[in-house]
């Protein structure tokens, strides 16, 4: 006992220990909990509006992250370029950088635009039943219309993460959230003299949520100040040299997160055609999942910054101890969080209980109960996975993270999947055991690559 206490006393005030991480970490951590939070409380009024509207929203909301995170993955990149700028002491570049983000970012709305015309096409062909159609195109195009904020927040963020400055990202996302909760009620509902718009109400609240948050951290970033130090006014040309540096490192990284978020995104379509109530049980469990891994996110952000200011310095023995104190930590939160669904699922399958459920969510909830276990299984290897994959995006590595998640999602997600359907075998259970094998595979070949130390040589900057 007295030994592990040294251990972590050592390693909690050495350079790059824990303090070092939680300093920028946990206002990230903070960020993603309360973004988090925006969609918990979407999907929690919806549950309590009607199980259509939660499983309506929990396959749109999922189809559309597709395209967001995808281009989220590419405009917000721009805070890996601007901490390897920063750790290479060129501030110059930072506010040029930043704008090679806004012009890719406004891009991507156009982008998303598309998207939205074709709603009724792609939902049509997901077959989710006439009950849930229309809800789920008006959910999507609302999240699409709006997406360019969601963009414009992911950048304007790395402007600030980049830099190893994160209470200002921490505190629009917080006043972001604070805003999104109530006008959730409101919109849903129909409350304060407003039409009840139900599952439109949630998609107005969260875009309503974005807006803000970019626009919050806007005022704070383009000021004669930062100008002066940083160039974030005079540095609004497209900078052909830079774009491309974003290119080549964020279009894999936007492509990595298309195609892990496309591979949840078919598996939910694939359940969904298990009928309603199994869409139901998995998007709960899927929700709950996301409540408390998501802001882990927030720390694969951090590990990102700190990789990538190594990295500018050319130090890329200080990403190691990064990555150590942060693989730690992970394990810390991730083990009690996995104990709590496997002792506490009925507790927290029962928050999504419609008020006039009655006897229907007595399924949604058994077998939600049994997935939370599915749950409790990969959220470890998911805990590995957070760190060992953002020490590679912050190193530059995207080419080989991409390779990763595409190689699992194709052999150990999309193919068994479609095997399992061949021979007659495909039910809840068979396809949820799936995904927990695909999420452990991801993080052992993540770990297997981070090892290799082949990243030490990339240089993204000069």
């Amino acid at each position: 006992m007295v030994s592990f206490a040294h251990s972590f006393t050592e390693r909690w005030s050495a350079p790059f220990g824990y303090r070092e991480v939680l300093r920028v970490g946990l206002p990230l951590i903070a960020s993603m909990a309360s973004s988090t939070l925006m969609q918990f409380t979407d999907r929690l009024f919806l549950s309590h509006y009607s199980v259509d509207a939660i499983a309506a929203a929990g396959a749109a909301g999922a189809i559309g992250m597709v395209p967001q995170l995808t281009l989220m993955g590419f405009c917000g990149y721009v805070s890996v370029l601007i901490a390897q700028y920063t750790g290479a002491r060129l501030s110059e570049k930072v506010g040029p950088a930043l704008w090679q983000g806004v012009w890719a970012a406004l891009g991507g709305g156009l982008v998303l635009g598309l998207f939205f015309l074709a709603a009724r096409p792609l939902f049509i062909w997901a077959d989710h039943g006439p009950a849930l159609l229309d809800m789920e195109i008006t959910y999507f195009r609302i999240l699409s219309a709006g997406g360019v904020f969601f963009l414009l927040s992911a950048v304007f963020s790395g402007f600030f993460v980049g830099r190893g400055i994160t209470r200002p990202v921490m505190v629009a996302n917080i006043t972001a959230t604070i805003l999104n909760v109530p006008l959730d009620y409101i919109f849903i509902f129909g409350k304060c003299g407003l039409p009840e718009l139900g599952i439109a109400g949630a998609g107005y609240a969260t875009v309503t949520g974005w807006i803000f948050c970019s626009m919050v951290l806007a005022c704070r970033i383009f000021t004669r100040r930062n100008d002066r130090h940083l160039a974030v006014l005079r540095g609004w040309r497209l900078n052909g040299d830079m774009f491309r540096r974003l290119v080549r490192y964020g279009f894999p990284s936007g492509l990595s997160m298309f195609m892990e978020v496309v591979g949840f995104a078919w598996f939910v379509l694939e359940v969904g055609k298990l009928g309603r109530d199994a869409l139901a049980a998995s998007n709960i469990a899927l929700t709950i999942n996301t409540l408390v891994f998501m802001p882990m996110l927030g720390l694969t952000s951090a590990i990102a910054t700190l990789t990538g200011q190594a990295m500018g310095r050319q130090k890329p023995l200080d990403a190691e101890q990064v990555t150590i104190s942060a693989l730690h930590m992970s394990l810390a939160y991730m083990l009690p969080i996995a104990l709590c669904f496997v002792l506490f699922g009925g507790p927290l399958m029962d928050l999504f209980r419609p008020a006039d459920a009655g006897d229907s969510f007595v399924g949604v909830r058994e077998t939600g109960i049994v997935l939370l276990y599915y749950v409790a299984l990969y959220t470890l290897a998911d805990s590995c996975n957070i760190v060992y994959l953002g020490a590679l995006k912050g190193a530059g590595d995207t080419l080989v993270i991409m390779l990763i998640l595409g190689g699992t999602g194709l052999f150990c997600l999309v193919l068994p999947v479609l095997a399992l359907k061949y021979l007659g075998l495909a039910s809840l259970h068979s396809l949820w055991l799936v995904l927990s094998v695909y999420v452990i595979i991801m993080a052992g070949l993540a770990m297997l690559r981070y090892r290799s130390r082949r990243w030490h040589s990339i240089r993204m900057v000069g």
